[in-house]
């Protein structure tokens, strides 16, 4: 296992499913649930910079292995083990690839982590934020009465096979409605893309303006050919892989308007 020496660990199980689950910090409860191809270093240092900013950031283990590398651009064992976990994803029971208006199982188990985080931090409200193949998964848990920061970073779920999937959100009509009611009452989403993005369509963000109208925070950085930033045309990770620690850099901006959001709703 890669060095996570300064996070402390511990299993949690709901339904007989049991995961290690990674955390450091102190204060309000944020889960930072990690992309493909796994809990990347700059994941684990984004839940570092959480973890500075006053907050205890839980980091579950939902695929691969703990802080392991992944190069950009990656290398061909890179990509392949990549493919390999979509398509072992794609056919699991856990994760609805596909699916336009239902959310993945495994956002049970990650519900329940978000009380068990809140029961670990005070029972203070609990920021969660979610990226790529778990961009989406802010807007099913938002429904519950403790989550109070949903983030969802370049959400890639359903994937964009079809003009549908690009548009859809993957939630229930029922639960939307839910989130849309809670984004009313004052716990509305925040959202990241790249412009360029096609694995975060733009589509999709049309339909979460559509759905939310005012009560959405939708943050897009300028990816096209020749933008002023040289942010790469498939730039997709606006926090980790393709993020730039530089002030005047739109990436930074962004991690700087997460780190104010989680402040302002749970602090």
């Amino acid at each position: 296992m890669a060095d996570m020496a300064d996070f402390s660990e511990f299993k949690f199980t709901y339904e007989g499913s049991t995961r290690p689950v990674y955390v450091q910090g102190s204060g309000p409860a944020v889960v930072l649930l990690h992309e493909l191809p796994g809990m990347i270093p700059q994941c684990v240092d984004l839940g570092r910079s959480i973890a500075r900013a006053g907050f205890t950031v839980f980091l579950p283990l939902l695929f691969g292995k703990p802080n392991q590398p992944f190069d950009s651009p990656p290398t061909a064992g890179e990509v392949a083990q990549t493919l390999g976990f979509a398509i072992r994803l794609c056919i699991s029971r856990e994760f609805y690839c596909f699916a336009k208006r239902e959310a993945s199982p495994i956002t049970e188990w990650l519900r329940a982590l978000c009380w068990e985080a809140y029961a670990r931090c005070d029972r203070r409200g609990v920021g969660v934020i979610g990226m790529c193949l778990t961009g989406g998964f802010a807007l099913p848990l938002m429904v519950d009465e403790v989550i109070m920061a949903p983030v969802l970073s370049q959400p890639s779920l359903p994937f964009p096979v079809t003009s549908e999937h690009k548009a859809a959100l993957g939630l229930s009509p029922a639960a939307l409605e839910q989130a849309k009611q809670r984004a009313k009452e004052g716990v509305s989403p925040l959202g990241f893309r790249f412009t360029n993005d096609n694995t975060c369509p733009a589509e999709r963000f049309h339909t979460l303006r559509r759905e939310f109208g005012d009560a959405i925070e939708l943050i897009e950085i300028d990816s096209s050919p020749g933008n002023a930033h040289h942010i790469p045309e498939n730039a997709h990770s606006v926090l980790t892989v393709h993020f730039v620690d530089q002030p005047d850099h739109p990436t930074r901006q962004a991690r700087d308007r997460l780190l104010a959001f989680l402040q302002e709703r749970l602090c």
